[in-house]
């Protein structure tokens, strides 16, 4: 996913000049081509990502739209308040491309776990937050992100996942995209959540469980009109994040929820990581399988809060 990423700078650089890419700790070989052929538009900071946002801002304020890129813990928990003041309160044209979104650099322990990043960047006003949910995607929101006004954070997977987006369902930020449409159930998702939830819908569907989808693949702002028009014919909604349940997607859903009516208001149940730091070491997916976001749990949970007892109504 990161591949297609910088692929996709590299062509909007090749067509606009006003397009500027700037490097952090990239490896070696990485974007040469870029480097080469469009050394005007091209910065390699090295491992000073604050800087680096001061400098982003200063040239997004000469009418230059600008792509950072680096590892999304460096890039949005080390440089919170650069953040906040030099691209929030300005609002410029700059796109954060933070890698290793979520629980990518499992071998690597918690301070490299990227699972509070939504929750920090959602803070910021005029911060658009957007998880692709595989490289496909990522393409598609990679050529909507160059006509957005102000600053944007991108969330980058591992890469290599499955492609389980559709074209023809079109991208547009601000617009979830409604999978399945909801039945008894209706799984919310972001990011590679997205083919867990198919593969859990999947289960669900063999056993008379209608599941609908709905892929918020732009997390701020989030869609609530049509979540809200897929929720209320749920009897249960579940949101799944690869993310710390405190302020990220289940939160968003919880709010918008607690703020508005529903002629029979359904069960909620918020997915994601708990409220602490992830010691364990090892894969993405044995981590995901160990905070009960692999599909075949997913799944069992759904089954277990269709069976309890379904709320009472309220007016609308």
């Amino acid at each position: 996913m990161r591949k297609r990423c910088l692929d996709a700078v590299y062509r909007l650089a090749k067509k606009n000049k006003d397009i500027i890419f700037i490097g952090s700790d990239l490896g070696v070989g990485v974007m040469d081509h870029f480097k080469k052929e469009m050394p005007e538009q091209w910065f390699m900071e090295g491992v000073c990502e604050q800087h680096i946002i001061g400098m982003a801002a200063g040239l997004a304020m000469t009418g230059k739209t600008v792509y950072f890129n680096t590892i999304a813990t460096f890039i949005t928990r080390r440089c919170l308040e650069q953040n906040i003041i030099d691209l929030g309160l300005s609002n410029v044209k700059v796109r954060l491309l933070g890698s290793g979104g979520g629980l990518v650099y499992a071998p690597l322990g918690p301070t490299h776990l990227a699972t509070e990043d939504i929750t920090l960047m959602r803070a910021i006003p005029n911060m658009t937050i957007v998880a692709p949910c595989d490289a496909e995607e990522m393409e598609r929101a990679m050529m909507a992100s160059e006509r957005l006004p102000g600053p944007l954070y991108m969330r980058i997977a591992k890469g290599g996942e499955a492609v389980v987006s559709k074209p023809e369902q079109g991208f547009e930020l601000g617009k979830a995209i409604v999978h399945q449409e909801a039945g008894d159930l209706l799984f919310v998702t972001t990011g590679v959540m997205l083919s867990r939830a198919l593969e859990a819908a999947q289960a669900l569907e063999k056993e008379g469980i209608s599941t609908g989808i709905l892929h918020a693949h732009t997390i701020k702002p989030f869609d609530a009109r049509t979540f809200l028009a897929q929720a209320s014919k749920a009897k249960v909604v579940i949101s799944l994040e690869e993310h710390t349940l405190a302020g990220g997607l289940g939160s968003i859903v919880a709010e918008v929820m607690a703020e508005n009516s529903f002629k029979r208001t359904p069960l909620l149940k918020r997915l994601g990581i708990p409220d602490v730091f992830p010691d364990k070491y090892g894969s993405q997916n044995s981590l995901l399988e160990h905070y009960g976001l692999s599909a075949p749990l997913i799944a069992e949970q759904a089954r277990r809060l269709l069976s309890k007892r379904p709320p009472k109504a309220v007016n609308s």
